[in-house]
């Protein structure tokens, strides 16, 4: 039997739409052999989706996908293999938490003040338990007419230097990695051609990213489909000596051109991250 490995995905939780134990049933159906839910600063899916994990004979590995500062940009950070009981990541996504309900709420009121009544609200229904998102905005503006699309929510509202973008008090990317770290995990930088970098600036975040403990590079990303990216990638990833992980960052069915399982695969060269994974397990 070949081996899939799903090492990025979301759950509702967080912005996804699937519950973990759906998202763990839809992973099995597709193949998914190993699979990590990674929702936006918080576990709080884990213990649901290792259960799920369990009746449907995969693996889970636990995950988290951090939201950093660095020079004042936003980067996601994915915890693999974190102690999920670790005090100091749990006081850290406590942290986050409350900096993302303010950020839900900030994102909400200014949209309202664009004209689009009743944002704050449409959001909230479409979130239900889940902490209030930039995606829980797309999905109301998609569901009430307002844009084509979730790329058409962001562009048009919601990415940075649009009106509803509000700048997220996340963690600094050094105190970040050293949560994941501190709980036995391994620190992943998250889909590395999505934040519109040019090549001098990916070197500088990745030497930040390195010298703070940093050890592995999403190469097989679901946001970086293309064969010319997934070689880009693994040049970093060479460079940098970096542990290559795949995952396809799945949100929701239809949400973007990519499913679970169904990231490019990595070069045959590149050292993989669940070796690592399975030697500290």
């Amino acid at each position: 039997m070949s081996l899939i490995y799903d090492l990025h995905c979301h759950s509702n939780i967080s912005d996804g739409l699937l519950a973990p134990h759906e998202v763990v049933a839809r992973a099995a159906r597709r193949g998914v052999t190993t699979l990590a839910l990674t929702d936006h600063d918080t576990i709080d899916g884990v213990a649901s989706a290792r259960q799920a994990a369990q009746a449907h004979g995969i693996e889970l590995i636990t995950g988290v996908e951090l939201s950093v500062i660095w020079q004042r940009r936003t980067f996601h950070i994915v915890g693999l293999g974190v102690d999920t009981a670790e005090e100091r990541l749990l006081g850290g996504l406590e942290r986050m938490q409350q900096a993302r309900h303010a950020r839900g709420v900030a994102i909400g009121e200014r949209l309202e003040r664009a004209g689009l009544t009743g944002a704050l609200d449409g959001a909230r229904e479409v979130a239900g338990a889940a902490q209030l998102t930039r995606a829980h905005y797309a999905r109301w503006l998609v569901d009430t007419g307002q844009v084509r699309g979730y790329e058409d929510a962001f562009k048009r509202y919601l990415r940075r230097g649009r009106v509803g973008y509000v700048h997220g008090d996340w963690v600094e990317l050094e105190e970040g990695i050293e949560w994941i770290n501190n709980a036995g995990g391994i620190a992943v930088l998250a889909h590395p051609l999505g934040y519109d970098l040019t090549g001098a600036w990916l070197r500088r975040v990745l030497d930040a990213f390195t010298a703070a403990g940093g050890r592995g590079l999403e190469v097989g990303c679901g946001t970086s489909p293309l064969p010319r990216q997934v070689a880009q990638l693994g040049g970093w990833c060479r460079r940098y000596e970096l542990l290559a992980s795949v995952g396809s960052d799945f949100h929701a069915p239809g949400y973007n051109a990519r499913d679970l399982g169904s990231a490019p695969q990595l070069p045959d060269d590149l050292p993989v991250i669940w070796q690592e994974l399975e030697v500290n397990s």
